[in-house]
């Protein structure tokens, strides 16, 4: 088995590095404390340029079509330096794989070019409720065709990117006398569309920089076209598509844990106490080789899904493996390095605790870790 990446991966991951690097991280402090939303947009507009909000999208469509390893790579590289962006990034490519894999050449057309291309700055996938979050079957937004437009309304919660979105995919009930899970279907709705209304922005624990919104439909009338996929086959089309967006929640967490680990490190041999650098303590190194070997079982995983899924190959076990045990060490490693700076890494003087409070919903979004040993188990004992 080759675990090398091809030299056009190596490329993608080099240039997401040498933009994180100059663009995102000199600022990433100022967007966390100040915010700055003017410059956060643009370096979402420079991304697009370099090719980064389409990677699995065709290129019949503005896309750069990557693939799903080069996709984790970047997400990664984003991440390191600033993980507002490399959400908004990942739910980004997210929606537009989703249209691309389900949408009708119409849909492809009017919207894929513009999330490729910048002339949207960011897309939403509005699935959450206030009491359907892990368990989205359960949603109570609803769809009702009259005449030539169907009619939305309820609301949806916890929505990256809201503010700025320029496309939004919406799960709504469309048979509410279906079986559970039966009756859902999803939309395409176009910012700025009556009826549609962005709530103010959460006051988070961290990524401050990607917004948060609820997102209201008071009787929003969208054309019939507006369906995406096939009528009632919303919920299907929910399960699978998150299945990818969980390689690249668990790519941004390794992002920002071996940002905060090589951090740290570096730290332990500057260091001093008892008159040697505390690196060279036993107990500091054994820190260091833990949190570096969980690591790279993190990325291993990620890898091997992603291999999967840019194959065609069944993908879904995988990846909520990958995501599960990616985000649960990265929480785990952004704590260590806390731990080895001690005082000082509980400071805002240094970027330790931005890391822990970005690197926390990891856990959270995408579907939860709970909810991954659910899929993870239920695909165990489907196999059987």
């Amino acid at each position: 088995m080759n675990l090398l990446l091809t030299e056009e991966q190596s490329m993608i991951q080099d240039m997401a590095r040498r933009f994180a690097q100059s663009e995102l991280a000199p600022i990433a402090a100022k967007l966390d404390q100040v915010g700055d939303r003017d410059a956060f947009l643009d370096n979402l507009s420079r991304l697009a340029d370099l090719g980064f909000m389409g990677m699995n999208v065709s290129a019949a469509y503005g896309g750069t079509e990557a693939g799903a390893v080069a996709f984790s790579v970047a997400i990664t590289e984003i991440a390191r330096a600033c993980a507002s962006t490399a959400v908004t990034m990942s739910v980004t490519n997210m929606v537009g794989e989703v249209i691309q894999a389900i949408g009708s050449e119409k849909q492809k057309n009017l919207y894929l070019e513009k999330l490729c291309s910048g002339v949207y700055p960011a897309a939403s996938f509005c699935l959450s409720e206030a009491n359907a979050g892990s368990d989205p079957a359960n949603m109570s937004t609803t769809a009702v065709r009259e005449g030539e437009d169907w009619i939305l309304n309820g609301t949806k919660m916890w929505i990256s990117s809201a503010e700025f979105a320029g496309i939004f995919i919406v799960w709504a009930v469309t048979d509410p006398t279906a079986a559970r899970s039966k009756g859902i279907s999803c939309f395409l709705v176009e910012a700025g569309i009556p009826g549609l209304s962005i709530g103010p922005a959460e006051a988070k624990m961290g990524q401050k920089a990607s917004v948060t919104n609820s997102v209201t439909f008071d009787n929003c009338r969208i054309p019939a076209n507006a369906l995406l996929g096939q009528f009632n086959d919303g919920y299907r089309i929910a399960v699978s598509e998150l299945a990818g967006g969980r390689i690249g929640i668990g790519a941004l967490a390794l992002g920002v844990a071996q940002e905060a680990m090589d951090y740290a490190r570096q730290y332990t041999t500057q260091r001093e106490q008892f008159n040697r650098a505390i690196s060279q303590f036993q107990g500091v190194q054994w820190m260091l080789a833990d949190s570096y070997t969980e690591l790279e079982a993190a990325r291993l995983l990620l890898m091997n899904a992603a291999f999967l899924k840019e194959k065609g190959l069944p993908f879904m076990k995988q990846a909520a493996m990958a995501k599960l045990y990616a985000t649960e060490a990265a929480n785990r490693s952004c704590y260590t390095a806390i731990q080895l700076m001690g005082g000082v890494g509980y400071t805002k003087e240094y970027p330790l605790e931005r890391y822990a409070r970005d690197v926390r919903v990891t856990t959270i979004y995408e579907g939860t870790s709970e909810i991954q040993r659910l899929i993870i188990a239920r695909e165990l004992l489907q196999e059987i």
